[in-house]
C-alpha cells in the first residue's frame, strides 16, 4: 500500500483518488476551492424575488457513447438516475435567421450554402467519421483540411466562424485533429443505438454528482482537503515527494501551512500551473509545459422568465457575435430543476490573456445581451432575471500541428510524480469522458497493490 497525493479536486482528480483508494492505497486529495468539481462545479445563481438557484457553473451533457462517464456515475451510485432527452439544434447565420438543423432534411435547408456546398459539407463530416488515425489528422492544419474537403465558400461561410468561436486566433495553428475528434464523438453517440441526438443528465446536475462523489471519497478512506492551496510538490530526502499546502482557517482571516509526505503524486492542474508547482522538473519539462497553448472560457449564466427557441445548442456563424453559441439548458433539463425558469449559457472561448477576463459582469452583460435580443427580437429586458459570469483562463489545450510529438508527458523525470490534464489528450475534445481516459492510463482497473506504477505517456 502506497501513500498517494492528488492535486486538484475536479472530476479527474476525484476519479483518480477514488480508484486509488479502492485499490488499497492511502490517498489525500487537495482542492483549493471550498467544494469539489473544478470545471464541473456548481454555483448559486440569483433567481426571482431574492431566491437562489443551484446549477452547473458551465454546461455539461453525457452522450450515450460516454462509457467512462457512465462508469464514473455507476461508481458513485448515480448511473440509474441519468435522464435521457432527445434534443434539437439551431443555427443562426449572418442573414439573421434562426433555423432548426436537428435532422438531415433540415440540414438540406441550411441557409447561405447551395446544394453543392451542403453536399461537400456533409461529405466532410462523413469522411471525418471514417478516419481512424488521429496522428494522420494532426499532421495537417484544420484550415487546410476543411478547405480541401468542403471548398473555399463553405469554409469561409460555415467553418471559419465556428473555428474562431472555439479557438479564436489559434484556429490557424490548430491541426485537423480538433474537428476530427469532435466528429468522432458525435458519430459515436449516434452509433450507440438510437440514431438520435440523445443527451443525458442527472437530476440536480453536477452539484449532486460532486456532492455524492465527496461522500464516496470519504467512505473509501480518502482524506479530502478543501480550501487547500498547494504551494509546491518537491522531492523529499530519502525518496518520495512532499506536498506543501496552506489551508484557510474557518474565518478566512489566517491560514495554516503543512507538509505531507507521499510515495506518489498526481497533479491534475493546467500545464503552466504544474510547471510552477513542481520545481524539481527539468528545464526541458517546464519549457514543454509552458509551451502548451490553452483556450479559456468566459461563460454567462442567464436566467430568464421565458424560454428562447427550444434548441439545446444553437450554432452561430455570424462573425459579429460576441459569444460562441447559445446553450438553452432548460430545453434539455427539466425547467422544474431551475424553479420553472429558463437557464441559458452564453459561452465565449478566448485566450488566457484576453481582456474579457478582466471585464466585470456588467460589461459582459452590456456586450452579450443586445446580441441575444437581436437573435430573439421578442426577448425583453424585463424577461432577464439575472446575469452572472464565470471565468476560467485555461479550459483545454489547443491541438496544434503534430501536437502529440511535443506534448508534455504524464510521467516525469521526478520519481513518483505524474502530471495529467487536457494537455495529455491530443485527440480529444474538452469533455468529461475524454478526460476520464487519463484515469485508466495512470491507475489501470484491477492493477492495485504496487506503488509507483508507471503509466504510458
Amino acid at each position: 500500500m502506497a501513500r498517494w497525493g492528488v492535486v486538484g479536486g475536479g472530476v479527474l482528480g476525484c476519479s483518480m483518488a477514488l480508484r486509488l483508494a479502492q485499490q488499497g492505497h492511502q490517498v489525500t486529495l487537495y482542492e483549493s476551492a471550498t467544494e469539489l468539481g473544478g470545471l464541473a462545479s456548481a454555483w448559486q445563481i440569483p433567481g426571482p424575488d431574492g431566491t437562489t438557484l443551484t446549477w452547473d457553473r458551465h454546461y455539461h451533457v453525457t452522450l450515450l457513447s460516454d462509457a467512462r462517464t457512465r462508469a464514473m456515475l455507476a461508481a458513485i451510485g448515480l448511473d440509474r438516475d441519468l435522464k435521457w432527452v432527445e434534443t434539437r439544434t439551431g443555427y443562426y447565420g449572418p442573414d439573421g435567421n434562426l433555423v432548426s438543423v436537428s435532422n438531415s432534411l433540415e440540414f438540406l435547408k441550411l441557409p447561405g450554402l447551395n446544394l453543392l456546398d451542403k453536399a461537400r459539407l456533409a461529405g466532410t463530416i462523413l469522411g471525418g467519421s471514417r478516419i481512424k488515425d488521429g496522428r494522420r489528422m494532426e499532421r495537417i492544419g484544420v484550415d487546410r483540411w476543411l478547405r480541401r474537403w468542403s471548398g473555399r465558400h463553405t469554409y469561409d461561410r460555415f467553418w471559419v466562424p465556428l473555428l474562431r468561436a472555439k479557438l479564436g486566433d489559434a484556429h490557424d495553428q490548430a491541426s485537423s485533429a480538433f474537428i476530427w475528434a469532435t466528429i468522432q464523438r458525435l458519430y459515436a453517440a449516434r452509433r450507440s443505438g438510437l440514431k438520435k441526438e440523445m443527451f443525458g443528465y442527472v437530476n440536480g446536475g453536477y452539484n449532486r454528482v460532486m456532492t455524492r462523489f465527496g461522500e464516496r471519497l470519504v467512505d473509501a478512506g480518502v482524506k479530502v482537503e478543501l480550501g487547500a492551496r498547494v504551494a509546491a510538490v518537491r522531492m523529499a530526502e530519502g525518496g518520495g515527494l512532499d506536498i506543501e499546502a496552506s489551508t484557510a482557517s474557518e474565518h478566512l482571516d489566517r491560514s495554516t501551512s503543512s507538509v505531507e509526505h507521499f510515495d506518489d503524486v498526481v497533479v491534475t492542474l493546467a500545464s503552466p500551473l504544474a510547471a510552477e508547482l513542481c520545481p524539481d522538473l527539468s528545464d526541458a519539462e517546464r519549457a514543454r509545459l509552458r509551451a502548451v497553448r490553452y483556450q479559456g472560457i468566459v461563460c454567462a449564466s442567464v436566467v430568464l422568465d421565458r424560454p428562447l427557441g427550444g434548441y439545446y445548442l444553437t450554432y452561430i456563424t455570424d462573425p459579429s457575435t460576441p459569444f460562441t453559441a447559445v446553450v438553452e439548458m432548460t430545453a434539455f433539463v427539466d425547467p422544474a430543476e431551475l424553479g420553472g425558469k429558463t437557464l441559458v449559457y452564453l459561452p465565449k472561448y478566448v485566450a488566457p490573456d484576453d481582456p474579457l477576463f478582466d471585464a466585470d459582469d456588467e460589461t459582459v452583460r452590456a456586450s452579450f445581451l443586445p446580441y441575444l435580443r437581436k437573435m430573439y427580437p421578442d426577448l425583453k429586458d424585463t424577461d432577464v432575471v439575472s446575469f452572472q459570469v464565470s471565468r476560467v483562463r485555461r479550459v483545454f489545450a489547443v491541438p496544434t500541428l503534430r501536437y502529440s510529438d511535443t506534448m508534455p508527458s504524464i510521467d516525469t523525470s521526478v520519481p513518483g510524480l505524474k502530471l495529467a490534464g487536457s494537455a495529455n489528450l491530443p485527440f480529444a475534445t474538452s469533455n468529461v469522458d475524454d478526460t476520464l481516459s487519463l484515469v485508466d492510463r495512470i491507475v489501470p482497473v484491477g492493477a492495485g497493490g504496487a506503488h509507483g506504477q508507471r503509466s504510458a505517456s
